[in-house]
């Protein structure tokens, strides 16, 4: 197992945001976290990566077990360097290129020379198909193409996990495709996932395993085709009438 999780728990003020929710992620794996607003995705993504503490919890990572609420400098700085974090709005600085905004992090956070940081960053934004925008700045990028970008800085370090939270959600319809395309490519070569997304196709197209959240409790998680063709769970199968009214509707009824 490359990642095990346990016991998570995150309150905001006096309300409880995470509710012992636990998850196994092997090598290889892509998990898309579904769920409504407010089920507490986006928090347990940030809790793996410290960019929020949890108040309770564990996690075993690369044979290291660490408390997700009390973890050290030393532990947090090791985990940060074997994962990477794609977010919502891009988190590109506007005054870098794009090639810039890739390389920046392997200097600064690998230590890795900048000769070789370039090649490794441009690289990345040609596996991306970004090459050719190598020296443009965020603000001359559609919002695509900078989601594109910053996924290239994630894959440029070679993570052994990417966590991605609703990495389409900003952008205009007709550019979301373009970035679930690189990222379905990133799934079929074995690029180990946890994504957080409304994007319930690219969930049963991709994942090999699909966790429903609701109320900061994980309801019901397995692979792909079983959540979309025959939940368990009557939570579960209201939220997929919800979403795919149409396409879910069967499913309400098993």
């Amino acid at each position: 197992m490359l990642m095990s999780i346990r016991n998570v728990k995150k309150n905001f003020h006096h309300t409880q945001v995470l509710k012992d929710v636990s998850l196994n992620v092997k090598k290889g794996d892509v998990v898309a976290i579904i769920g409504p607003s407010g089920s507490g995705k986006t928090t347990f993504l940030r809790c793996l990566s410290f960019l929020e503490q949890a108040d309770g919890g564990e996690m075993d990572f690369n044979g290291r077990t660490l408390s997700l609420a009390s973890a050290s400098k030393k532990e947090i700085a090791a985990v940060r360097k074997q994962t990477a974090f794609v977010f919502q709005n891009y988190n590109l600085f506007a005054n870098k290129t794009a090639l810039e905004n890739v390389t920046v992090g392997l200097v600064s956070g690998h230590g890795m020379a900048r000769d070789k940081a370039k090649k490794v960053a441009l690289a990345a934004l040609q596996k991306v198909g970004m090459a050719d925008r190598a020296d443009y700045y965020p603000a001359h990028l559609s919002g695509g193409q900078q989601q594109r970008v910053a996924i290239a800085r994630a894959i440029a370090a070679s993570p052994d996990v990417i966590l991605f939270d609703e990495p389409t959600s900003a952008l205009d319809p007709e550019l979301v495709s373009e970035v679930l395309q690189v990222m379905k490519e990133l799934a079929q070569e074995g690029t180990t996932m946890i994504v957080v997304t409304h994007e319930m196709k690219f969930a049963r197209e991709a994942a090999t395993h699909v966790v429903f959240m609701a109320d900061g409790v994980v309801v019901e998680e397995g692979r792909a085709e079983e959540i979309f063709t025959a939940p368990k769970e009557e939570r579960t199968r209201r939220f997929l009438q919800y979403i795919l009214p149409e396409e879910y509707a069967a499913a309400v009824l098993i």
